[in-house]
């Protein structure tokens, strides 16, 4: 079929990378058949990864340069090993007619994705999720030079791409300011994957990770979870007795600071002593991969608290969703590097109607409206004290409950419009209307 072939990359771990996969899928079910360009690492969603219209084609891993090389000329061979391995996949595949690349890391995937859409006659199209110069800046400083070369790069490539799509209505318009690029926004929505299920399906899920986890074992039955309890006819109920459950994702990187959420799960600890106390003991589960995990993981363990625990599982991302709509509320710690970007993972918590609590910096707006489907906040006493007051009188007091059921009312209107639809109404038009244009 003419057109109907698209390459979608992204130069990370392709089962970290949900907003590619959803397009990936999305291109499919739309009939187009689909190269995904990436690195292995985590396991892609199941109905990607079967789905017969789709080919994953995994790059080989990049050896560790800076381990045998000064930082800078390992950062220079990295870019050569990149580049001539993600060219010679593009190349040799079956030939695409456009080409979706993930923004960032812009270097070298910009460029090279350029490169084969010339060669090709494709249509180069970029997702802008972020920058990668702003991104780079946390880690080498913003008036480094390599800041500034990461920033025209993207700029000078940017501008060369048949069409754009970006996740903000911000960031829409920083493009058109910065470079002149036009992009359409694309607002993440959640796949039909997360919604709210049912205090048996919770049940199962809290049984089947209380084999690895012992916290959410209960101690006065085999039937029962630290949570829920199996009644005689097969049903679930909730257990009167349960400590709250919060929950939060991270890829454990510099742009989300977990010290915040440490600092107010040390507050609630403490007040939580005292006599008297009307708040539940807490369990707090973060998922995900990263290199910030270890250094978190050993100022966890180094924690001696009686009524606050933390674990930190990877979760398969057919379970995940499910910890989602059973948890009681999410923690988002995301502080976008360029202000202009917003965290898939409170999409996903809205998905299955679960309120958040969002660390508040400039666009977050375009999704968290505060006290209306969630609360932001800008630092550890203000997440503190969100916590002990979501959390007071719980499970029964009638205010807690009433404040509950209301935020989720208002998730209740956000779940209508699901990823697929939105990307059909969006996305799809740029690669059925488009042709190439060389530039």
């Amino acid at each position: 079929m003419i057109n109907k072939r698209v390459c979608v990359v992204v130069l990370g771990d392709v089962g970290r990378s949900p907003r590619m996969q959803y397009h990936s899928l999305s291109f499919a079910k739309e009939g187009y058949d689909v190269d995904i360009v990436g690195y292995g690492g985590s396991q892609p969603i199941k109905e990607l990864s079967e789905h017969p219209k789709v080919k994953i084609r995994y790059l080989p891993s990049c050896p560790d340069f800076q381990k045998y090389f000064p930082r800078l000329l390992g950062y220079i061979l990295k870019v050569i090993w990149q580049s001539i391995t993600l060219f010679l996949t593009l190349f040799f595949k079956r030939r695409s007619h456009h080409v979706i690349v993930q923004n960032p890391p812009a270097i070298p995937a910009l460029a090279v994705c350029w490169f084969y859409s010339v060669l090709m006659f494709a249509n180069y199209v970029i997702d802008w999720h972020n920058y990668g110069h702003t991104i780079l800046a946390l880690t080498v400083g913003h008036e480094h030079k390599l800041v500034s070369i990461s920033e025209w790069f993207e700029g000078y490539f940017g501008k060369r791409a048949t069409a754009n799509l970006c996740v903000t209505r911000a960031m829409k318009e920083d493009l058109e300011k910065k470079w002149g690029i036009l992009a359409v926004t694309l607002y993440d929505r959640p796949p039909a994957v997360f919604q709210p299920i049912s205090v048996l399906e919770s049940h199962q899920l809290f049984a089947s990770l209380a084999k690895q986890y012992p916290v959410f074992r209960a101690n006065d039955s085999s039937i029962s979870t630290v949570f829920t309890e199996l009644l005689s006819d097969g049903n679930a109920v909730w257990r009167n007795d349960r400590p709250g459950l919060i929950v939060s994702s991270t890829s454990w990187t510099d742009d989300e600071d977990f010290s915040v959420l440490l600092s107010a799960l040390e507050d609630y600890e403490q007040v939580r002593c005292d006599e008297g106390c009307e708040l539940p003991a807490l369990i707090c589960v973060i998922t995900g991969k990263g290199p910030l995990k270890g250094h978190y993981c050993r100022l966890i363990e180094e924690k001696t608290w009686k009524h606050v625990r933390i674990i930190t599982p990877w979760l398969e991302p057919e379970v995940y969703p499910h910890l989602l709509a059973s948890a009681n509320l999410g923690i988002c710690l995301h502080n976008s590097s360029s202000g202009l970007d917003l965290p898939m993972k409170i999409v996903d918590m809205f998905g299955c109607g679960l309120p958040v609590c969002a660390y508040n910096f400039p666009c977050l707006s375009e999704l968290v409206h505060h006290n209306v489907n969630g609360w932001k906040f800008d630092d550890a006493a203000q997440l503190s004290h969100q916590l002990q007051t979501w959390f007071q009188g719980f499970p029964h007091s009638k205010s807690r409950q009433e404040r509950d059921a209301r935020f989720r009312k208002e998730l209740g209107t956000f779940q209508k419009l699901r990823w697929h639809e939105n990307w059909t109404f969006n996305a799809l038009p740029l690669f059925a209307l488009h042709s190439y244009v060389p530039k």
